[in-house]
């Protein structure tokens, strides 16, 4: 029995950097934990006797159990309509709890993982586990069976594609809500020269409505085109509630005890050049939204 527990006690004490191995890979919270129940059971099957670094082997496993995953969504995903957008982790302005925490140790964006879906699997996997935790190209190179040289092609093919469609917002998180605040000031106000003031010009608006609003599938591209947008919702401004969404401003609209969106924004220079949207009522109410029901 004890050594059935310790057993138990070495894989929890991973479970953490597993499941944000996975949420990164998956961007879905629930196909996360469903990556790392499935590591768990590959553990519990496995001769670990000679396995001297567990925690690269769980990684490396992880990484195998997210690129099935990911190839079997790819499938299915052919014939669906419209934005699709990854998970959001919503936390109050106080800051995350201690699971949202070690799930978003390394501030990973909305806009990243929005990013990162658009990557082939393959690609995914080199820089989620190379840039993102540090494992080895040669070890990545077992996962996907091919040779370092291509698992590093990979990576920086996806590197690059992160750098140019998501950059870093803002590190400080008062002048990121400085801008969101005064984006929804101005679109409660009808104010369009006010909105322009706070967007990029080259300001970049996704928005997921799902199978349940597919009217809410969107990109927009350019201030003018999201100011007009903006404008055109002015009226849900009063019933939007101050949010951290990955640990970067954002905010729950919430009219009449129903949360309807969850938006993220990327601040930088003072400037808003992005805001991703999930409006998609079957998967906002497979979230964890209760206290935003109720909180005034």
């Amino acid at each position: 029995m004890d050594e059935v527990n310790l057993f138990t006690e070495h894989f929890e004490s991973h479970r953490s950097r597993l499941r944000a191995v996975a949420y990164r890979m998956l961007g879905s919270i629930s196909a996360a934990d469903d990556a790392v129940q499935e590591t768990w059971l590959r553990l519990n099957s496995a001769d670990t006797r000679e396995v001297q670094n567990l925690a690269g082997w769980l990684t490396t496993v992880v990484g195998r159990v997210c690129l099935n995953m990911l190839r079997t969504r790819q499938a299915h995903r052919e014939n669906q309509y419209g934005v699709h957008m990854p998970d959001p982790v919503v936390s109050r302005l106080g800051g995350a709890d201690p699971e949202h925490e070690l799930l978003l140790a390394d501030a990973v964006g909305l806009a990243l993982l929005v990013v990162l879906d658009s990557l082939t699997p393959a690609e995914r996997l080199a820089f989620v586990l190379h840039d993102m935790f540090s494992v080895p190209f040669d070890e990545i190179a077992v996962v996907v069976e091919r040779a370092p040289a291509a698992v590093r092609q990979l990576a920086s093919r996806a590197r690059r594609r992160v750098q140019q469609q998501a950059p870093p917002p803002d590190p400080d998180l008062v002048r990121q809500r400085v801008a969101v605040d005064a984006f929804f000031a101005a679109s409660r106000a009808g104010d369009f020269t006010a909105l322009i003031a706070v967007l990029d010009p080259d300001i970049v608006l996704r928005s997921d409505g799902g199978q349940g609003r597919p009217i809410a599938s969107m990109v927009l591209n350019g201030s003018s085109t999201v100011a007009g947008q903006a404008m055109t919702f002015g009226r849900l401004a009063p019933f939007v509630q101050p949010a951290l969404v990955n640990g970067a401003a954002g905010a729950v609209v919430a009219p009449r005890g129903s949360v309807i969106s969850i938006m993220a924004f990327i601040v930088r220079d003072t400037k808003i050049i992005s805001i991703d949207v999930l409006a998609d009522p079957i998967r906002l109410r497979q979230l964890d939204l209760t206290d935003w029901l109720t909180h005034k």
